[in-house]
């Protein structure tokens, strides 16, 4: 459910088990230079599963 105020969406009413939900996908934020070399090497070499090989048509264009 909504509140509105003006006409605007202010706040949002949700259930407990919703609100535990969005907040467990929480992510932790790091700086690139906090990150250990064991760490840059598997980004490195991270790649895509084949599942999702779709998504590279979303970023297409930011390839270099």
């Amino acid at each position: 459910m909504t509140i509105t105020k003006d006409g605007w969406g202010r706040l949002a009413v949700l259930s407990a088990e919703a609100y535990e939900r969005l907040r467990r996908r929480d992510r932790r934020v790091l700086r690139a230079g906090d990150l250990t070399d064991e760490e840059v090497a598997l980004i490195a070499t991270a790649e895509v599963p084949p599942e999702h090989a779709h998504l590279d048509d979303e970023i297409k264009d930011w390839r270099r």
